[in-house]
């Protein structure tokens, strides 16, 4: 099984992209998901969260105030350093999970939905292709205003934050444009999923960890015949 990072800006549209994986039975674990997992109430994350940041960034029913969050962090980077110091072992951990779990299952490839995939470089060296979404910069800023509800100011602040299209798109293996149809980001999608699928890859480390396998197999059984022949000297 190889791995497949999805990435891109915030609000370019990976979910949709996402989805058009699922619908075709590809596994897609989501970074985004698993950060809201790991911070809900009572979780050793959200114990760190409240005694670093207080109070005044969880609503009344106990869970973590995103909002508040976002706003704190977006404006100071040692926050948002102190934040990420806070959540990412637990992320990575709950990603590593997922991802053995779907070995297991023996699936050719998985997508890993990852938007702070090249800021934080934590994965990069485990990806066999990496796919960036990207749209048009207007586009992109119209869109977090519409479905965040953000000011003009408040979402060209959450853009400035992350990494420029331009730079993702220039390190990703398939670029998907999605600032026009539906239909036109599903069809670059299928043609992506296509190519993936006719890769051979994950033959390769199949025989690499079958390999591997087998010689510490070996190594088991020439370690039991020495200890059974020791004793049986020592007798």
């Amino acid at each position: 099984m190889f791995l497949v990072g999805l990435t891109g800006g915030i609000a370019t549209g990976k979910s949709s992209v996402a989805a058009v994986f699922r619908e075709y039975g590809i596994p897609v674990i989501d970074a985004d998901q698993i950060a809201r997992k790991v911070v809900e109430p009572g979780k050793p994350a959200w114990h760190k969260i409240q005694k670093e940041f207080g109070p005044d960034v969880f609503l009344d029913t106990k869970e973590l105030d995103r909002v508040k969050l976002g706003d704190l962090i977006f404006n100071d980077i040692e926050k948002r350093k102190k934040l990420n110091a806070i959540t990412h072992p637990d992320i990575y951990k709950e990603i590593y999970w997922q991802t053995f779990k779907h070995f297991l299952q023996g699936h050719q490839f998985i997508v890993m939905d990852l938007p702070l995939l090249f800021e934080t470089r934590h994965m990069l060296n485990y990806l066999y292709k990496i796919i960036v979404v990207t749209c048009e910069e207007d586009l992109q800023l119209q869109r977090l205003i519409e479905r965040r509800g953000f000011t003009e100011a408040k979402a060209k602040l959450r853009i400035a934050a992350q990494m420029s299209l331009e730079k993702k798109a220039e390190m990703a293996n398939f670029v998907i444009e999605n600032s026009s149809s539906e239909r036109d980001t599903r069809e670059q999608t299928i043609k992506v999923i296509n190519v993936l699928k006719s890769s051979k890859y994950h033959w390769k480390l199949r025989l690499l960890i079958g390999f591997c396998c087998t010689i510490l197999l070996a190594g088991v059984y020439w370690l039991r015949n020495k200890t059974v022949r020791s004793l049986s000297t020592a007798a």
